[in-house]
Order: structure tokens, then C-alpha cells, then sequence
């Protein structure tokens, strides 16, 4: 049996245990947002619409093309778990944004003393893309990960070189009337930057189906904010959370992300206008949907996404 973003749990085998989970999810408390990060947001909108009286559009920090590097400063770090950090860099001018767009990525570049080439590595940005004066990137530090051991030995003061935006995939609302979102571990950033858009944009009516994946509860990141979007839009966002190692008390679903979950709750394929994004670590996209071959090919579509029925041009991969 399917159950869909907009239908509520009739109870059943699988269902109840997913469905289970992510009501326990919601319904924590801890899950809302601070005050400090919504002051924040609401400081930023007062000062876009004094800004937005002149009529002009924003100036953007990273235009692409043919324009180079750009040094960003290092204004803050948040410590978000054992291995992951916030960065804000703030931008050459307070009235600027970032420039990038829904869905795009940029690119980090760093190059130590002894190293003979420098080492570029694509990260989605997590702050609103309407954000003047900063953008916000999370990073995982990984083992021999050169970009993220530099990135977590960074201090305010420190600058970064950045470029962009890379377009990904090119988002307009209500483009799809159903999309789901497969995410392991970093590989939620371009489903929130997707999913922070569709529901701050009243026109657009998009329904959202989550499903997170993660090895402990701890590394589940950006969990206060998925959980609001859970709170304030129950009939069209829902989130499914997978651990592989869960601690006793654990409502979701224990193990990895599996052909029995994913026939469950993401929409049918043979809905009309459905569209499934998937990203996370190479061995999660090889058992979905199959890895991308390049930055430009998708490749072909693979694994428990085909299984189901799922067609090439109903996939994209992160």
C-alpha cells in the first residue's frame, strides 16, 4: 500500500513503522528552530524590504562565466556535530547576494604549501539565495579529505577562494506536482536548497516527499530546520529518517535505505509529473538510482529506482 505527503497513516506493516517515525520526528520538541536563527531571518527580511523599495535587483557576489575566483572572508563558524561545521563567508558588499540559484552549487579551491596542484571540490550553499551580505556552507570533515581538513582548520579572519554558480537542475515552481528527495548523509544540502525554496514561495504548490538516510542520529544534519518545514506544511512535506546503527529509543527506520521503503512512500511512477532527486555517499547512489558518470551525465539509471518502474527522465542525480 502507498501512502502519499498528503495522506495520513492508516496503520500496516511497513507503513506504520515509516509513518511512526516521522510523526515521533515532528512532534519532538527540540526540533524548533531558535530564537537567535529566527531573529536572524527576520532581521534580514526587514532590511530586503528597504532594500527592494528602489526597485533594483540585487547585486551578485558570483555571476559565473567568465568571472574568476572570488576571495571570501571567513566571518563565523558553528560547530553542528563531531564532524561538521557551519561556515559564513561574508560577501565583497553588504547589499550583495551570493548569486546562486535553485539548484546550483559552487566550487572551493585550495592549494597548501606542498601541494603541486590546488583541490577543488563542489559544495551546495544552505542559506537563502535572497541572503545579502553572507552565504552559509556545511561541511563534513572526512578522513584524507584535503578541502574539508583545511575547511575545519579555518578561523574567522581566514578567506577561501570561491566560484560559481554551477547550474544543476533548473528549478521553476510547481515545475513537478510531486517530487521526492533521497538523501544520505551531506547529501541532504541540494534537497533542502530544493525543498527550503518550494515552500518559501507561496505560488508554488509542490508536495515533497523526504527520505534521509544517516549511521547514527548524530550525524543527521540540518534536523530543526527539515522539522519545521514538517510542522508548518504536514499535508504537503513528509520525512522519512534511516539509520544504520539507531539507538534503542529510535522511532524511524533502523538500517539502510531499501526497496521496501522507498516503494512506500515515494509517489507512484506512473503518477503523472513526479520527479525523483537523489544524492548521498557512492555506495547509497549505487545501490538508488546508480552513480553519475561525470558532472554532465547522469548515466544510466540503476538499482532499486529502476526496479520500482522508475523512468530515466523521472530521476536526476545530485
Amino acid at each position: 500500500v502507498r501512502r502519499y505527503a498528503t495522506e495520513p497513516s492508516k496503520g500496516g506493516s511497513n507503513t506504520a513503522l515509516y509513518a511512526a517515525g516521522a510523526i515521533g520526528l515532528a512532534g519532538a520538541g527540540y526540533y524548533f528552530l531558535s530564537g537567535t536563527r529566527t531573529a536572524q531571518k527576520a532581521e534580514a527580511k526587514i532590511k530586503d524590504a528597504a532594500s527592494d523599495l528602489t526597485g533594483q535587483p540585487p547585486k551578485k557576489a558570483l555571476t559565473g562565466g567568465d568571472q574568476g575566483w572570488v576571495s571570501l572572508l571567513l566571518e563565523d563558524v558553528e560547530i553542528v556535530n563531531h564532524n561538521t561545521k557551519r561556515f559564513r563567508f561574508k560577501l565583497p558588499e553588504d547589499d550583495q547576494v551570493s548569486g546562486v540559484h535553485v539548484a546550483s552549487a559552487i566550487l572551493t579551491k585550495y592549494k597548501g604549501a606542498e601541494m603541486e596542484k590546488p583541490v577543488i571540490r563542489p559544495y551546495t550553499p544552505i542559506s537563502d539565495e535572497d541572503a545579502k551580505g553572507y552565504m552559509d556552507l556545511l561541511v563534513k570533515k572526512y578522513p584524507n579529505g584535503p578541502m574539508s581538513s583545511h575547511m575545519h582548520e579555518m578561523v574567522p579572519g581566514h578567506r577561501l577562494d570561491i566560484k560559481g554558480p554551477l547550474p544543476k537542475y533548473p528549478w521553476e515552481a510547481n515545475k513537478h506536482e510531486h517530487i521526492a528527495l533521497v538523501a544520505g548523509g551531506t547529501g541532504i544540502t541540494p534537497m533542502w536548497q530544493l525543498a527550503r525554496a518550494i515552500f518559501s514561495n507561496p505560488e508554488d504548490k509542490t508536495k515533497v516527499t523526504l527520505v534521509f538516510g544517516n549511521v547514527t542520529e548524530d550525524d543527521m544534519l540540518l534536523r530543526k530546520e527539515l522539522a519545521e518545514l514538517e510542522n508548518t506544511y504536514p499535508q504537503r512535506f513528509r520525512a522519512f529518517y534511516v539509520l544504520d546503527n539507531p539507538p534503542k529509543d529510535w522511532p524511524g527506520a533502523a538500517g539502510y535505505i531499501d526497496k521496501t521503503l522507498l516503494k512506500t512512500v515515494l509517489p507512484e511512477p506512473k503518477a503523472d509529473n513526479i520527479k525523483v532527486f537523489v544524492c548521498g555517499p557512492p555506495g547509497m547512489m549505487d545501490s538508488v538510482s546508480g552513480n553519475k558518470k561525470s558532472p554532465k551525465d547522469q548515466g544510466e539509471l540503476s538499482g532499486i529506482l529502476k526496479e520500482l518502474g522508475y523512468t530515466q527522465d523521472q530521476v536526476y542525480k545530485f
